[in-house]
């Protein structure tokens, strides 16, 4: 099969043949119809992630139809449209039983413990747990757009910070995922401030729900702004990101008792930040909460509230490309100047 794959850390990404995947006893193997590319795909590209290996293909934001079924596997069949979270869980564990399949330990994370989706064949372990059936009127592109990026705002603002109608959500970096915060913040009924220092993904910010969006470029003493801006400060407020000037301007910028998520994955220098236990955490009794991707049990929630057209993840794709364009995607991603999803939705050579 086609796959886009790199042999060492910040060497090309190319397109070539490779073995098809086996599928697993209790799962199956996708074909791939659709695929996103994350920030994440470039932390794996260029080594920061530890469970990455080289050679290696990367790619965890897919969708597709079940071309082989493991004789274990029983809820899902060939021809069914799927998709599954990037976190792969084993499904027996007790957080798995409890509903915290996302802190499993026995996970496996696509495109990161093993190859990816950047290929035409991608097998799932443990299907009938992680396995996603799409709804009949979600497209391919949609579905892998929505990827990890919307899943994870929607867990991290639904489930971990329950967000409130009428709170002030502030989103520091308006990516893919924070630009799915925003829209999925909209949703929820809050008010909106987008922080970046990028013009045109804040225009996008305010396309999808903003009502205030703040450049920061150049701007001393962000946190300070945001509560002047909010009357107070932020409710909950997302770092993005995850580099710690984002996510000190994320606590910072809270109001008492308020709730910072962090959903940028902070790597290298950024994984240990310094904080202002006494006065923030203490005094002002903030809460610091994590979230990192969803249980395929909670994309039903996720589906009844697209199915509203309260949010539409579609409108968060502002680019689709061959598999042979992936290299050059994530080497682009060397900057911060990118905005909104790009999805690889042609495999073919």
């Amino acid at each position: 099969m086609r796959a886009a794959i790199f042999e060492t850390y910040n060497g090309p990404i190319e397109v070539r043949e490779i073995a098809e995947p086996a599928c697993p006893r209790d799962g199956v193997v996708v074909a791939i119809k659709a695929c996103g590319v994350c920030r994440s795909d470039w932390h794996a590209w260029n080594g920061s992630d530890s469970d990455v290996t080289a050679p290696h293909v990367g790619g965890h934001e897919f969708a597709g139809v079940v071309a082989e079924v493991g004789p274990e596997c029983t809820r899902f069949k060939v021809g069914d449209r799927v998709t599954a979270p990037f976190i792969l869980a084993c499904g027996t564990c007790p957080d798995c039983r409890h509903g915290d399949a996302t802190i499993c330990n026995s996970q496996h994370v696509v495109g990161f413990s093993g190859f990816g989706a950047f290929a035409e064949r991608l097998a799932v372990p443990h299907a009938d747990f992680n396995l996603v059936s799409l709804p009949e009127s979600m497209d391919f592109v949609t579905a892998a757009g929505m990827g990890c990026r919307v899943t994870t705002a929607f867990r991290g603002l639904v489930d971990r910070a329950q967000v409130r109608p009428g709170e002030w959500l502030v989103v520091h970096g308006a990516g893919g995922v924070g630009l799915s915060a925003i829209m999925i913040g909209a949703a929820l009924g809050a008010q909106i401030l987008a922080i970046d220092v990028n013009d045109n993904a804040l225009e996008i910010a305010a396309e999808l729900g903003a009502g205030t969006v703040l450049n920061v470029g150049g701007l001393d003493r962000v946190g300070e702004r945001v509560r002047e801006i909010t009357g107070g400060g932020a409710h909950v407020s997302i770092d993005a990101l995850g580099i710690t000037e984002t996510f000190h301007n994320s606590i910072t910028g809270l109001r008492k008792m308020g709730r910072h998520v962090q959903i940028g994955m902070p790597l290298g220098r950024h994984a240990e930040p310094s904080l202002p236990l006494l006065e923030l955490v203490y005094a002002r009794q903030i809460s610091i909460m994590g979230t990192r991707g969803i249980a395929a049990s909670r994309f039903s929630a996720l589906f009844d509230l697209i199915g509203t057209g309260k949010i539409d993840p579609a409108r968060l794709v502002t680019r689709r490309i061959g598999l042979a364009e992936t290299g050059a995607v994530i080497e682009g991603m060397n900057g911060y100047s990118g905005h909104g999803i790009v999805v690889i939705d042609r495999f073919e050579a």
